[in-house]
Formats: C-alpha cells, structure tokens, sequence
C-alpha cells in the first residue's frame, strides 16, 4: 500500500459516483467536521477541480451541543482550505418524533435537500451500511430496509458506501485535516453507537473478520432483488388499476410478494404515510384471505377496503364514516 492509498481511495469512490450521476454542474457536499465527511469533502474539491464542476459545502448545525456554533465555523475554514468558495452553514431546530437521533436526521435532511442541489453527497461508509443493515434485521423491517442505503439516490449521494471508515480517518491524517469527533458519537444512549462500539467488534471477533464488507454485499445483493420486484411490482399495479380502484382478480393471480409491493405503491400514491408490515398483510388479507370482512384502517385515517371485486381507499375525517365496517376501531 503506497503512502496515498487512502486519499486516492476516496478520491477514486468520488469519480465513480460523479460518473454514475451524470452530468451536473454543482454539487453539495454535506460536511459535519468528522473524518468522513471532511475526506468526502477534500476529494470532491480534488475531483472538481479536475472537471467543470462547483463544489458548495453545507455544514449542518444541530444546536444540539454547546460550542455548536464553533464546532461549525471551524469546519467552514477547513472547506475554505481545500478549495471551496461557497460554504453554508444551515441551522436548524430539531423537533418532532421518533427521538433524537430521527429529529435529527430529519432536520438535517430537510435542510439539505432546500440547499436546492440536483445532487448532494453524503459520507455515508461501508461501516454505516453495516449498521444499517444490522438495525434493519434487528427491527424487522423486511428486505427494503435490510438492502441498506443506495449509493445514487437523487438528490443523495454516497459515494464511500465500500470504503472503510478507518481509510477515510487515514485519508484525513494524510491530508493534515482537524477531525472533530462528535461527542455522540460514543454515546451509549443512541442505538448505533452501542452497534459500532459493541455489536460489530463482537462480530468481527466470533466471524473471524470481514463483517462490515459481508454486511453491506448483502445490503447491495438485496437492492437488486428488490428493485427487480419493484418493476415486476409497477407492472401488475398498472395492469391492477381501474378508476382509481384496484381490480381484485388481476391481484389475486400474483404472488402474495409482488401484490403487497404493488399495494404499497398504491397506497403511498393515496396519501397513506407511515406503512409497515402489519399494514400491508392486513391490506392483502382483503385479497389473498378473503372472507367478507370490513375495512382496514390505516396510518393518517385512511381505510381500504372491498367491494364488488375492486379495493379502494378512502380518507377518514372525525365525525364522518367511510361506507364501511372496520375490522378495528376507527382513529380516535
């Protein structure tokens, strides 16, 4: 291994993703400070300088910590450093459910997306692929979650999804780059922490190694089978529709896997949010176990029910019933 094999490494992860997305002209980069991000940063300014290509770094400040402000305004100086000439820092509020770490996942998304770039990369590693395909297996979540991150998903994208989190610390090292390590990031209290610092090292010592990879091949063997049912998915949904309803028997002659995918298109399409396993069994149930029963209710007061070889949905407003017997109580 030469002494710049890890610089070359990202920068190399950086041009195939640029390749893979097409032609753009700007491109975000969000920044937090860590290793991981600041060697995305510093190969996307190489890589750019190299094509006809502008990078804007945007720094993402939580407010969580105390020092928030100047743990930002250091990052910001770095960017500088390597070349960047537009650097934003967005501030936001995190709020809202699902505990802190979706807050702020959320808000950091939100305020990245309103950046307004066709593309913006992330320094999502292999090591965070693993993690996130240990969180989809251990929750249960079905093999859309266990395939992981994609490494295009416009406006995202993440080009070090095979590359290792420790060449990404070399990489910074090589370069002379001040790594700040986020305080959470050790912190017992949030679930990926305890993944990273006690649950993969324990892996890699009973498995003899190679974890993080294996886990995140199995992430990318699961992207492609599901993206393959998708399509079979979006075929039988079009064949399914009529008038806004779905034709029960077009449905019914398809494997219980592809009508619930193409349920889930129809439902995301409707309005309904939130949707999960149980929902989409107890929607197909109306298919697949028919026996006359009423409706489902779901997520955002919304119901689907049958009638006359056709499901439909219906939104549900307070003081208003839908034309039909639920098999649970309606939203209070």
């Amino acid at each position: 291994m030469t002494r710049f094999a890890p610089v070359a490494r990202t920068r190399q992860a950086v041009r195939q993703l640029l390749d893979k997305a097409g032609p753009v002209s700007d491109v975000g980069v969000a920044v937090s400070g860590g290793a991981d991000s600041l060697a995305l940063a510093a190969a996307s300014a190489y890589v750019a300088a190299r094509r006809d290509l502008v990078v804007h770094g945007l720094i993402v400040d939580h407010q969580l910590q105390e020092g928030s402000a100047e743990v930002a305004a250091a990052a910001a100086k770095q960017l500088h450093g390597l070349g960047f000439e537009d650097v934003r820092v967005l501030t936001v509020s995190v709020t809202g459910r699902g505990g802190p770490e979706a807050a702020a996942r959320s808000a950091r998304y939100q305020a990245l997306r309103s950046a307004g770039f066709p593309l913006v990369l992330l320094g999502h590693t292999q090591d965070d692929q693993a993690e996130t395909v240990l969180l989809g297996l251990g929750r249960g979540s079905g093999p859309r979650s266990v395939a992981g991150m994609r490494d295009l998903d416009f406006p995202w994208g993440r080009p070090f999804l095979s590359v290792p989190r420790a060449t990404t610390v070399a990489a910074c090292a090589e370069l002379g780059l001040t790594v700040w390590d986020d305080p959470h990031n050790v912190d017992p209290a949030y679930t990926r922490v305890r993944l990273r610092r006690e649950v993969l090292p324990l892996l890699e010592d009973v498995l003899q190694g190679g974890v993080a990879p294996a886990l995140a091949r199995t992430a990318a063997q699961l992207r492609d089978d599901t993206e393959a049912l998708d399509t079979l998915a979006a075929r039988l949904l079009e064949s399914a529709r009529a008038e806004g309803e779905l034709a029960v028997p077009v449905l019914a002659a398809e494997p219980a896997a592809l009508r619930r995918r193409a349920l889930r298109r129809w439902l995301l399409d409707a309005g309904v949010p939130e949707l999960t396993d149980a929902h989409l069994r107890s929607a197909d149930a109306l298919i697949g176990e028919w026996r006359g029963q009423g409706a489902v209710w779901l997520p955002g007061n919304f119901a689907v029910s049958r009638a006359r070889g056709r499901l439909r949905v219906t939104a549900w407003e307070p003081g208003e019933g839908t034309g039909c017997t639920a098999t649970t109580s309606p939203p209070s």
